[in-house]
């Protein structure tokens, strides 16, 4: 299979070939790993019971689905990634905020699918044959889960699509196995080794669970998901299909490997620590499938994770291509591994890196969402490329690349959710008007968007779809401004700055 040329350019109508059932495959099949399985050992570590953990992992990642899965319809009209679109309503250089975001959720959780799936990979092998668990042991194992994932971010999309189909069935089959084998030692009750409640009460630690180990599985792909949709078709797929396909990867690639580690978490009393209680409890017939779980998951996850790093890389470092971006990025990811297994609790390293990207990745989310609804999902796809192409000029340029009502919105949002965050080390200020409840999320995302109303103010806008758009975006766009009441509606010739824009051909929702 050759190896992927493209980088954050425009998809072209011919090679956008996938389909909806490609994407429930490829969210299916690489989430299916340890780095999401240990997601589900959060709650159980945070001294939940078993029907507590679930509702709270449920719960989350439903409503996280909610605000998530609209953004794959953003890279279906555009044909390219997420953090490029954004430009829309960043502006073409204001977009790097995407791309940074992206980058520091991919590379977090990249290294911990690396991290976790090599310390099991070491417990079994050690098991098997005896092998020590030295720092030797993890460098080689580590080591080796990082190549074979570099691979297959450098062939790209095709490839990794083409293993997620298979981890798709293998995966599951190994997670049906693994039932089997940990059903005996399972219990409901909350683990005595947790200690209680992590925040001192049920609510507020079932509050935690519900962002830590629910909400923050769909918002780790609010950038990812557009890698996957630039490659499907409008033409030939409705926007409703490719958004019940996302709605449907979301919830199944989430909720059954997490749900698989809350089960393994009770069932192996591993309320301390993750990778070492599963590889005990394991009967010895499960350990050649749990070898097998641990890497070939481990590099179809931290695989997806890389190839988004690298069209993040790519975007912001336009001279780079792709596969040169890919390789920088992982070896800052494999550096994050190491620092992760030596410096850091499995625990709180996970719940502050999850909380954090959160509380400042949901209101870039919240933002583009409203761009998206304000112009129809009609983008002027060659207006975006215009850093990518090192030019200048085009419908979003606005202030020399900027949109600074977006940038400040996002700001105020993420500062927002930084200083109502709670961490393991850290508690903002901004707690004591929660009760002490982590809202960070939910405060940011509320901010963020709230300021990117007032701060862009527009009327409702509607792209008149058979509007002439240039090639370098330098022509004006034809819009239909219809006020609130809807009584009556005026065209002009003016470009309008509320999100949307013209593009020849582009079909409505």
């Amino acid at each position: 299979m050759p190896r992927e040329q493209r980088g954050v350019d425009t998809i072209p109508e011919e090679e956008r070939t996938s389909g909806p059932k490609d994407l429930v495959s490829i969210l299916l099949g690489s989430n299916l790993c340890l780095g999401v399985i240990v997601f589900g050992w959060l709650p159980p570590s945070f001294g939940l019971g078993w029907w507590a953990s679930v509702s709270s992992i449920v719960l989350g990642t439903l409503a996280g689905t909610v605000l998530t899965a609209p953004l794959a319809l953003v890279s279906l009209r555009t044909a390219t990634n997420l953090s490029t679109s954004s430009g829309a309503q960043f502006g073409v250089r204001g977009r790097l905020v995407g791309s940074v975001v992206g980058l520091l959720l991919a590379l977090g959780y990249s290294a911990l699918t690396v991290w976790i799936g090599g310390d099991v990979m070491v417990g079994v092998l050690g098991r098997l044959t005896g092998m020590p668990a030295n720092d030797v042991a993890y460098g080689v194992v580590y080591a080796l889960l990082a190549a074979a994932t570099v691979a297959g971010a450098v062939y790209g999309y095709r490839v990794l699509l083409a293993l997620s189909r298979v981890l798709a069935i293998g995966m599951t089959a190994l997670l049906v196995l693994g039932v089997i084998a940990y059903a005996p030692h399972f219990t409901t009750d909350a683990l005595p080794e947790a200690g209680g409640y992590l925040l001192g009460g049920f609510w507020p630690t079932w509050l935690l669970s519900a962002v830590a180990a629910g909400l923050s599985g769909p918002i780790a792909f609010i950038t990812l998901l557009g890698d996957y949709t630039r490659y499907i078709s409008p033409v030939r797929h409705s926007a409703r299909r490719v958004l019940h396909a996302t709605w449907l990867g979301l919830v199944l690639g989430l909720l059954v490997p997490q749900l698989f580690g809350t089960f393994t978490a009770y069932a192996a009393r591993a309320a301390l620590d993750y990778a070492g209680p599963l590889v005990d409890a394991s009967p010895t017939w499960y350990l050649l499938p749990l070898l097998l779980a641990a890497s070939a998951g481990s590099v179809g996850n931290a695989g997806l994770m890389l190839y988004s790093m690298g069209l993040d890389l790519d975007a912001t470092l336009p001279r780079a291509s792709r596969a040169t971006a890919t390789y920088a990025v992982a070896v800052v990811a494999t550096v994050c591994v190491f620092a992760g297994h030596y410096a850091s609790s499995t625990q709180d390293a996970m719940t502050s890196f999850v909380l954090l990207l959160t509380a400042i990745g949901t209101p870039w989310a919240v933002i583009t969402l409203i761009g998206f609804v304000r112009c129809g999902g009609v983008y002027d796809a060659e207006a975006l490329q215009v850093f990518n192409r090192r030019a200048r000029g085009g419908i979003y340029w606005y202030r020399a690349g900027w949109n600074i009502g977006a940038t400040v919105s996002w700001a105020l949002g993420a500062v927002v959710g930084v200083l109502a965050v709670a961490l393991p080390s850290y508690e903002g200020p901004l707690l004591g008007l929660t009760g002490g409840v982590d809202c960070s999320f939910l405060l940011s995302g509320l901010v963020g968007g709230a300021a990117y109303l007032l701060l862009t103010p527009r009327s409702e806008v509607l792209a008149d779809t058979t509007a002439a758009v240039d090639s370098t975006s330098t022509a004006a766009v034809r819009c239909l401004r219809i006020n609130r009441a809807g009584a009556s509606s005026r065209a002009c010739r003016r470009p309008c700055r509320a999100g949307c824009r013209g593009e020849p051909g582009a079909a409505s929702s």
